[in-house]
Order: C-alpha cells, then sequence, then structure tokens
C-alpha cells in the first residue's frame, strides 16, 4: 500500500466513524423525543379523561343506540320508505306486547297509533313525532343512511329530525306498557307519515278522517324545543310553546317591469316598519331568557322599559322578530306568458292569514300585480299555556337532569305539527330531550345530520322520567 493509499484509508475509517457516531446521537434524540412525546400524551389524555367535557374515542354502544341505528337505516325520504319506517315502528310495538294500528291515509302513506288506556278519562297525553325526513342531498363524508358511528356520533338523515326523539318517546311509551300499572290518563303514541311535505296525509288528514285517534286528548309533546350550549355545557332547556305562522302565496303580472315595480314597493316591509307588539308569552319567555345571557339581560328582562328607552333595536333580530310580523319576497320570474314571485309571510300566533294577504295585495295592486295562488296558510294558532303540570314536570326533569335553566320557548321562522293540533285544544309542548350543539343543529336538512349518542341516552332518560311521573306509574 502507498503513502497516499495509506492516508485514504484512513479518511475513510475516520468518516465512517463519524457517521457511527452522528447516527447513534441522532438515535439518541429520536428516543428521548419519542419517550417525550408519549410521556406528554399520555399525560394530555389522562387530563382529557379527568375533564367531564371530554368527548370519549369511542361511543358505548347500548341496546337504544342499535335501536336509533336500525330505524336511522330505514330510508325514510320518500312515500316508500317512510311506509316501511311505519311498518317497523309498528312491529317494535306489537313485538312488546302493544297493540299499533297501521292507519292507511293514501297510497304508501301510513301512520301509527296506538294507545294505553288510563285509569280515568279525559286529560291523555299524545307523544306525536314524524317518520319522513327530507331528501339527503349532496355533501355527505358517509352514506345517509348507513347509521355510520364515528367517535361518539351517529351519522344519517334524521337522526335529530326526528327519529332520535321518536325512538325516545316509543322507550318511554312502552316503558309505561311495561310497568304493569295503567297511567293516570290514556298514553297514546302517534308517528305520522309526511310532516316534511305539509302533513296532508298525516295530521291533518288524520284530525278530519280519524278524530278517535284524539279522544280524550289534552297534552301533547313533540319536536320544536332547543337546548343552548356553551363549551359543551347547555345553558338553557327550551320548552316550545308556540310561534310564527307562516303564510307563503304567489304574485302575478304581465310583465316584468310590473313585477319589478311590486317587489319595490314590498322592499320596505322586509324590515320592521309595525310598532312593536309584544304578547304576554314573548314577554314571559324574555324573562326565562334573560338570566342567561351577558350582554341582552337587562333588556331581556324588562323587554316593556328597554322598548320606551328606543334601545329595541339593540337587540338581535331574532327577539326582535318575535314582536312583529316579517315577510320576505322572491326575485319575479316568466312562467309563460307571465311573470311571478314567491311572497313568504311569519306572523305573530294571533294574526288572520287573510288579513296578512290582503295587506299585501293593496300595496301591490296600483303597480299592476295581482294574488296568484295560495301554496299554505297557517294561523291564528293559539300559543299553549305554560302553567300546566304537564310543563312543570318537562321543566323540572331538565333542571334535575342538566342543571339548567329550563323555561319557555318560541320559535320564528319553523313549526311544527303543533300547529294543527293547538286550534283543536291540545296542549302542546316541543322539546328536545338531550342536548344538541351548534354544530349539530345545522346539519339538519343539511349533510352529515347527526347526534351525539351520550346526550341521546340522557334523552331516553329523561322521556322516560317525564312519563313516569306523568302517568303514576314510577
Amino acid at each position: 500500500m502507498t503513502t497516499v493509499e495509506a492516508g485514504e484509508a484512513a479518511r475513510k475509517k475516520r468518516r465512517h466513524r463519524n457517521e457511527r457516531i452522528a447516527a447513534a446521537i441522532v438515535v439518541l434524540i429520536l428516543a428521548a423525543g419519542a419517550a417525550g412525546i408519549a410521556w406528554w400524551s399520555r399525560d394530555l389524555e389522562e387530563t382529557l379523561e379527568r375533564d367531564r367535557r371530554y368527548i370519549p374515542k369511542v361511543a358505548k354502544i347500548t341496546p337504544e343506540v342499535l335501536l336509533l341505528q336500525e330505524f336511522v337505516r330505514i330510508d325514510t325520504s320518500t312515500p316508500a320508505g317512510a311506509a316501511k319506517g311505519a311498518r317497523w315502528l309498528a312491529g317494535y310495538l306489537r313485538k312488546h306486547g302493544v297493540e299499533a294500528e297501521l292507519i292507511q291515509s293514501a297510497p304508501d302513506r301510513l301512520n301509527v297509533y296506538a294507545r294505553i288506556r288510563g285509569r280515568a278519562r279525559g286529560e291523555g297525553l299524545l307523544l306525536f313525532n314524524h317518520i319522513d325526513v327530507v331528501p339527503p342531498g349532496d355533501g355527505w363524508q358517509v352514506a345517509p343512511f348507513d347509521g355510520v358511528i364515528g367517535l361518539n356520533m351517529l351519522y344519517g338523515r334524521g337522526t335529530l329530525d326526528m327519529k332520535a326523539l321518536t325512538i325516545c318517546q316509543m322507550l318511554a311509551f312502552l316503558d309505561v306498557a311495561r310497568s304493569g300499572r295503567a297511567p293516570a290518563h290514556d298514553l297514546v303514541f302517534l308517528a305520522t307519515a309526511d310532516e316534511e311535505t305539509g302533513s296532508n296525509f298525516g295530521m291533518q288528514w288524520l284530525l278530519a278522517h280519524r278524530p278517535d285517534v284524539f279522544d280524550g286528548v289534552q297534552y301533547g309533546i313533540t319536536e320544536g324545543g332547543v337546548t343552548e350550549m356553551m363549551s359543551e355545557e347547555m345553558t338553557y332547556f327550551g320548552i316550545e310553546v308556540g310561534g310564527k305562522q307562516q303564510v307563503v302565496f304567489t304574485l302575478e303580472g304581465p310583465d316584468l317591469a310590473s313585477m319589478q315595480r311590486a317587489r319595490i314597493a314590498l322592499e320596505p316591509y322586509m324590515f320592521p316598519r309595525e310598532p312593536e307588539r309584544v304578547l304576554p308569552v314573548v314577554r314571559r319567555f324574555f324573562r326565562d331568557l334573560a338570566p342567561t345571557r351577558i350582554a341582552f339581560k337587562p333588556m331581556l328582562a324588562d323587554i316593556d322599559a328597554n322598548i320606551a328607552r328606543g334601545e329595541f333595536w339593540r337587540l338581535p333580530v331574532p327577539y326582535r322578530d318575535l314582536t312583529q310580523n316579517s315577510l320576505w319576497v322572491s326575485t319575479p320570474q316568466r312562467s309563460g306568458d307571465r311573470w311571478t314571485m314567491t311572497v313568504t309571510q311569519a306572523n305573530l300566533p294571533d294574526e288572520r292569514p287573510a288579513d296578512r294577504i290582503a295587506f299585501v295585495e293593496q300595496v301591490v295592486a296600483r303597480h299592476g300585480a295581482r294574488l296568484g295562488e295560495v301554496l299554505g296558510q297557517q294561523g291564528p294558532v293559539p300559543v299553549s299555556r305554560d302553567d300546566t303540570r304537564l310543563f312543570a314536570i318537562l321543566r323540572d326533569e331538565a333542571e334535575r337532569r342538566y342543571k339548567v335553566k329550563a323555561g319557555l320557548q318560541l320559535l320564528y321562522r319553523s313549526g311544527t305539527d303543533a300547529r294543527f293540533l293547538r286550534p283543536h285544544g291540545v296542549i302542546c309542548y316541543g322539546i328536545s330531550p338531550y342536548a344538541v350543539d351548534y354544530f349539530q343543529s345545522i346539519s339538519i336538512h343539511s349533510a352529515n345530520e347527526r347526534i351525539r349518542l351520550d346526550f341521546f341516552m340522557d334523552g331516553v332518560e329523561y322521556m322516560k322520567n317525564v312519563i313516569r311521573v306523568w302517568s303514576g306509574t314510577r
């Protein structure tokens, strides 16, 4: 070996030694880092698990969850699918010893009716819900009718609107049936066919053709209540007693110019123009809600004083909207040889829809537009009393279970089948027996509808306890 070759060999030996040392250092650093990360992860997980707001990685799969999952897997977005859902509900009731009647209101329109006779006639309670759901639409991350469970969420169309509540009601109904004791008054379970498309073959048809279903019924429980949340904590449990009523109709005219003038004439009424009219129930609702608010607490606590000071405009639209009639107008569209546009009104509960339509007709008549077709009209609909024993039971169970303020709730842009029962003297309350946070609530009628399963199980127990107390079977 030459001197040059010997020098080169020595350099290679030193380079290899240095590479081995560097590699060893890297391995030591990585090992230390991995140990640190593992320690940090364990520590963080233990901290989160001690925090009662921690969302568990895996949901507890209970029989109630499996029952809801089975129901969600039935695609009830079509009449035929809703009929299949009705047969499933009736079959479950029969399997557990309760006779259930399938009432056909039209082809593929089935309603489920079951009754437990009480010890005394009259003052019966109706647990009512709807089987149909809106079509799933696009944007889903999972198949909308597979009933996928991810973390502790059950995904699927209808989970919140309103299959979970249907299951809560049915299990509470069967809980009384299995108790072996007759309830104090009749308890009725009713699942209807088509609430999402207007209830023509559901609640409205039943009221017209099967009045026996409602015989002796004085009270009702359905959807409609709102549970407000902040940082995973419920802050208010709303018990819905009524709300604004919608009227939808078209206006038509001979040409685009006429319709544009008519729309411009209506635009000022799309913003509050009428004096505030605070109904007694709205005043009580604001007072119930005030303790849960930060910025608007004094304004809501004394709404009349707020109006007198000229500060009513400071409140957000949902509050102000409950004191005035509202109106929206679409843009004109060509329809054959005519031009049309749609008017939607949300009126206070005691308003007569014919009067509100006549008001719009008067505004647009001078511009060459006229009334077209009335697509739907609601009202007047009385607001349900909140001084009943049933309201107190719903409120007290919510405050006991959720350690939260419970009180009145009014709807200002949505409605339920309660609007058909209240004019017949049935005192109806809308509730969400489980917590629903903002992100879950906006999935209703949208993609990735879902319910948190631990919340759902709370709702099952809430509903059972309410019905046990009401029926006297606890």
